[in-house]
């Protein structure tokens, strides 16, 4: 079953079970699938689909920065349970030990990197976690490498 196939199941089960929230994030996860699949002018494979998840998981971490800021914890919590119930439909993020590893283990494939090697490096550790099916934060993976890289 494709992932928009789940989330309309899902949909439909929110609306008999009466559940605004879920409801509410699931029309909304709906909505960017299509719009997505609209300008592709074609359907949109799991890894096409997990991309905009992705791409929303990340606007509602802003939301919750700037309405942390602003002083509205109540809207913050909203955006935090709409994480939640996007991130069901990932695969499992990777934890901060795997993503350590696994730069660790691309540096020490290299010939002495340094610094200037980041790029490369950042390259094969992101393409290291998707073959493995992880799905990972690039700025945590920029952060670790810039720290396992300094340490040369």
């Amino acid at each position: 079953m494709s992932l928009i196939d789940q989330i309309q199941k899902d949909l439909v089960t929110a609306m008999k079970a009466k559940d605004e929230a879920r409801l509410s994030c699931l029309r909304m996860v709906k909505t960017a699938l299509t719009l997505r699949q609209t300008e592709k002018m074609g359907p949109l494979d799991d890894k096409e689909s997990q991309q905009v998840l992705t791409t929303l998981i990340k606007q509602r971490k802003e939301s919750i920065e700037q309405f942390t800021k602003g002083g509205r914890q109540e809207m913050a919590d909203k955006e935090a349970a709409e994480i939640m119930i996007i991130e069901a439909y990932l695969p499992k993020a990777a934890t901060a030990d795997e993503i350590t590893a696994g730069v660790k283990a691309v540096i020490a494939e290299l010939p002495s990197p340094t610094m200037k090697d980041m790029g490369a490096v950042m390259k094969n550790a992101m393409a290291r976690f998707a073959a493995a099916g992880m799905r990972v934060d690039g700025k945590v993976v920029s952060d670790t490498v810039k720290k396992e890289l300094a340490g040369k």
